[in-house]
């Protein structure tokens, strides 16, 4: 019997410590499913290695690491627990075993050592005695014997093996031993045989390999047309609409092959939005993906051509557009490139082969760097004074990193290898790292900045970091809060305030670890106000409008006084505010402005102007960035949004947009911004929904840069003149 709302479970793994639970403790590598969540910690239940449930407990939210059902499910069955946590620690291969189909080829740990295998089955393990079990999931595999001496066992059942003893997935079209028999036996560790069941016969997802020898039997070849497309690719084609004539519909190729009772070659599209008669990736019976319902359309194959909308070639030339990389045409020069002027940076960046060239998990590093300098001046100003002291790792940014991309448009990937390889650990040139931990990194060991941001908490005690992470409380905030919002209350509820106007303030926007939100959209805040969250400042009453001398946290909570915005007030209007019955328990604490701050009128509203913003989605990062004044001036980039050639042969294909909706989203009034959610563009709901950090900068130095730039350019051309 299947629990209720099983869509809507959480599943977790306990990633460091002890849990701190209501019957048994939780060492790493627990597996748990979230009752409820609150102030930090995880209410759960926790499950045992047979999937049964042991007990409720409480986690930290930053101990655990959200998983799906799926994964779950695959991870109970590795043992022991701490082999669970290595195995995450790859996740190239753990994304790979979660999509495994009938017949791939894998390699798995036997008892007489690896050996190749074809998985054939997904099989269900335990038995379910209560609804708050979860079941373990393995996969029946029919192991390669290569062994031409051994006569081939003929047993009636397939080893079973966890994702744990899976150490490769091998791609689809890799040959098997070229002398092998199969090898039967259940290799179950000690599991009843009734308490394992198949749940279904995986897809038989056919290779591209076999469905050329097919084609090839057959005596015809696929249009040239078709053979440009693969899975992965654009595509777009004509259908019937229910009223009548043809309309062109816009998806992605998840899957390709013949499927049962067909003889010509298929593909099943997961389409840009829901279509009324399609399917959640299963055709005939059979499934060959994952999609949400509604979305998937299985068409043959030639019907389809790439989408058009990405396409400025015809259709036929689309394969030899990327078949080879760009020439490399970097020189390097003595002076450095100023940032892309807003009237040229379009010309130089946008299209395809443009920006910086993912390469092996670099997305995280591609996205930072282009959001800080491809058209900010957010940091030029601060690290042009270790040009004098620098060493190799800043020589290569500075030249063949910064420089590069603001004179050329594009960036390759051997360049920023390079700067991988001088960062003083291996793991950044291999594996995906959080982009605050590299910005960290950047900012001090390589440009050898002090920390940008200075925050005094209420002790008094002042604390420097180079990034913020939001910590809100929830429970306050609307169903789309604004990062100002998020801002203030963050500070406010922890007593934080900022002790001068930072250069640069990268917010971290409130998620557990890459999956798991705290809010499901989040609207950036173009302008975010920080006058109230300075130290000494001279502040205005909430109120009146005058000189404000108090103010109150009790007062952030109440619904009926813009729940979530900083409140601080006169003492007149204080006095009358807390007059009430419900505030009265309210304790104002006195504002505390330098002596020499004069009397009268508040200050300037010290204003920072937002430049980028680093999204996340599955594991990868793009950017927005807007790279001018004007409202519509916006950039979107990935760095790895298209690959060309196989995976060992191959290479990434960046890319940067124009969106110019984004500015015209974020120009409207926040009242009429939570109504047309649902009439959003593709791009702009990435940004509500993907916020992972947002950078603004003051207002008045960036204005105050491009203006000594821009006459820096001209005095130049002058002196050429």
């Amino acid at each position: 019997m299947e629990r209720k709302k099983e869509r809507k479970d959480r599943f977790f793994i306990a990633t460091r410590g002890k849990a701190r639970s209501c019957h048994r403790g939780a060492s790493k590598g627990c597996i748990g499913r979230v009752e409820a969540e609150t102030r930090g910690e995880l209410v759960c239940q926790l499950f045992g290695s047979s999937g049964s449930c042991k007990g409720g407990g409480v986690v930290k939210c930053e101990d655990a690491y959200p998983l799906s059902r799926h994964q779950a499910q695959l991870l109970l069955f590795v043992s022991p627990p701490h082999k669970r946590l290595e195995l995450l620690s790859n996740p190239q291969l753990f994304g790979a075993i979660c999509d495994l189909a009938q017949d791939d080829l894998v390699m798995v740990k036997h008892k007489r050592g690896l050996q190749p295998g074809l998985v054939k089955n997904l099989m269900q393990i335990g038995r379910q005695e209560t609804p708050s079990d979860l079941l373990m999931l393995g996969f029946e595999v029919e192991l390669l014997d290569t062994d031409e001496k051994s006569p081939p066992k003929k047993q009636p059942l397939l080893p079973l093996v966890s994702a744990g003893d899976i150490i490769q997935v091998l791609p689809k079209d890799s040959p098997k031993p070229q002398n092998f028999s199969t090898e039967r036996e259940r290799q179950s560790e000690g599991i009843s045989t009734r308490a394992i069941s198949r749940i279904h016969s995986l897809p038989n997802l056919r290779s591209r390999s076999r469905q050329g020898e097919r084609g090839s039997q057959n005596g015809r070849r696929a249009p040239a047309l078709h053979r440009s497309l693969e899975v992965g690719s654009m595509v777009e084609l004509d259908v019937e609409a229910e009223a009548g004539g043809m309309i062109t519909v816009y998806g992605v190729m998840q899957w390709m092959g013949v499927p049962e009772e067909q003889t010509d070659d298929w593909a099943g599209l997961e389409l840009d939005y829901e279509v009324s008669g399609c399917t959640d990736g299963t055709f005939g019976g059979q499934r060959y993906f994952n999609c949400k319902g509604n979305r998937a359309l299985f068409v043959p194959l030639s019907t389809c051509r790439p989408d058009g909308r990405f396409q400025s070639l015809p259709a036929t030339k689309v394969a030899s557009q990327y078949c080879e990389k760009p020439p490399d045409l970097y020189v390097e020069e003595v002076d450095d490139a100023p940032p892309i002027p807003e009237s040229e940076v379009l010309s130089l960046l946008e299209g395809r082969m443009k920006g910086i060239q993912g390469h092996f998990n670099s997305c995280y590093l591609d996205a930072t760097l282009f959001s800080l300098f491809s058209s900010s001046m957010a940091l030029d100003s601060l690290f042009r004074c270790t040009v004098d002291t620098e060493g190799e790792l800043l020589h290569i940014l500075r030249k063949r990193i910064i420089n590069r991309l603001r004179r050329q448009g594009f960036v390759p990937a051997e360049g920023v290898m390079s700067f991988r390889k001088q960062l003083g650990c291996n793991s950044f040139t291999t594996e995906e790292k959080d982009p605050e931990e590299f910005i960290t990194l950047l900012l001090q060991q390589v440009l050898h900045l002090e920390p940008l941001l200075k925050i005094r908490s209420g002790s008094k005690t002042t604390q420097d970091a180079y990034t913020f992470q939001i910590i809100p409380e929830k429970e306050h905030m609307g169903p789309l809060p604004t990062v100002q919002q998020l801002l203030e209350s963050s500070f406010l509820s922890c007593d934080l305030k900022f002790e001068e106007v930072p250069a640069c303030l990268m917010v971290l926007m409130p998620r557990f670890g890459k999956g798991y939100k705290m809010f499901p959209r989040i609207l950036p805040s173009t302008e975010l106000d920080i006058t109230d969250l300075l130290h000494n400042a001279i502040r205005e009453c909430f109120l009146c409008g005058r000189r404000a001398e108090l103010e109150c946290v009790g007062c952030l909570r109440d619904r009926k006084l813009q729940p979530g915005r900083i409140k601080q007030y006169c003492v007149t209007c204080s006095t009358q505010v807390h007059s009430h019955r419900l505030r009265q328990d309210h304790t104002p604490r006195k504002l505390a402005v330098a002596a020499d701050m004069p009397a009268g009128d508040p200050s300037p509203r010290q204003m920072l102007e937002l430049f980028a913003v680093l999204c996340i989605n599955t594991s990868h990062y793009v950017s927005f960035v807007k790279f001018g004044p004007a409202t519509r001036s916006w950039l979107f980039f990935d760095s790895m949004a298209d690959r060309c050639g196989d995976d060992q042969n191959g290479y990434s294909v960046p890319e940067v947009k124009a969106c110019p909706e984004v500015g015209d989203f974020l120009s409207q009034p926040e009242e009429d911004l939570a109504i047309d959610l649902g009439t959003t563009g593709d791009l702009v709901k990435r940004l509500l929904q993907d916020s992972y950090i947002q950078c603004p900068m003051p207002l008045p130095a960036l204005l105050e840069y491009t203006r000594r730039t821009h006459r820096k350019q001209a005095s130049q051309r002058q002196l050429q003149l």
